[in-house]
């Protein structure tokens, strides 16, 4: 399985919102967001600062999909 973040690229734009906005506003450095851009693994405490930061869920912001042969 992999990890997909377009849930959050999505909630984004319906907030009105762009990736600078989300990184200043949950305090993500620019590495971090290259990780979410290339949907790579990024920790728990990353996650939970983007959710309190959106105020949203995990299954909001991110889904794991099958990995692609």
């Amino acid at each position: 399985m992999e990890i997909s973040y377009n849930k959050l690229w999505k909630l984004l734009i319906d907030k009105g919102m762009n990736k600078t906005d989300l990184r200043f506003l949950a305090h993500l450095s620019s590495g971090t967001m290259a990780k979410l851009g290339k949907n790579e693994n990024v920790t728990t405490d990353i996650l939970v600062r983007i959710c309190s930061a959106l105020d949203c869920d995990l299954t909001d912001i991110m889904e794991l999909q099958p990995v692609s042969k």
